[in-house]
């Protein structure tokens, strides 16, 4: 799960913003509009947001700029840190993740942006029944993050980067848990879920599921 990328979030975090401003070539397609994608889940939020993976701000910032209440969920402290400087303190940052977070009052949206991955299938299940159980009608999950439309696209992106002889992405494709539309579609909607899916780049797709 999600924790145990936290010593990679702990070293990531002095670079972070170097690597989502397409410094690194190998991951710049990831990051392709990476300012529309967070402005994008900020516009589908609503009322109390929760975000998971706050990193060093950036879509926190938005959805404060928006006028939005919200609490950030972030698991490695350097992270957390980072954020507390770019915010200036606006809000409270805690330390938990997709699956053990505090919760001091009704969510009305759940947000995320390329974090989601971390957690295997299984766990991603069950993150959105917990999720189901926590939302009023009207409640929304807003998640950006890489996902594929089949395995053998998943497997198809993995040999085009290898192709490009871009190994750090090739091996994360490999090794973190990027998961299919099908499986979060089939996920959600047994869940009592209305979803749609929004493609951002070539690997980036918002997903935005509101309780019916």
């Amino acid at each position: 799960m999600e924790r145990e990328f936290v010593e990679l979030f702990e070293e990531w975090s002095e670079y972070y913003d170097d690597t989502v401003s397409g410094y690194d070539k190998e991951y710049r397609d990831v990051f392709h509009g990476y300012e529309q994608i967070l402005d994008e889940v900020a516009n589908r939020a609503q009322g109390h947001v929760l975000e998971f993976g706050v990193g060093t701000g950036n879509l926190t910032k938005r959805l404060l700029q928006a006028g939005l209440l919200v609490t950030g969920i972030e698991p490695s402290a350097s992270m957390r840190r980072r954020a507390v400087e770019k915010l200036h303190g606006q809000i409270l940052i805690e330390n938990g993740d997709f699956l053990e977070f505090p919760t001091h009052k009704q969510v009305d949206t759940f947000v995320s942006t390329y974090a989601f991955h971390h957690l295997t299938d299984e766990e991603k299940e069950k993150a959105i029944v917990n999720y189901s159980k926590l939302l009023h009608p009207g409640g929304k999950i807003v998640f950006a993050d890489t996902m594929y439309e089949s395995k053998e696209a998943h497997r198809a992106a993995i040999q085009q980067a290898k192709d490009a002889g871009f190994l750090n992405l090739a091996t994360d494709l490999l090794t973190e848990y990027y998961t299919t539309i099908p499986f979060l579609q089939k996920v959600l909607k047994e869940n009592g879920f209305d979803v749609s899916f929004t493609r951002c780049n070539q690997f980036v797709w918002i997903v935005e599921a509101q309780k019916l």
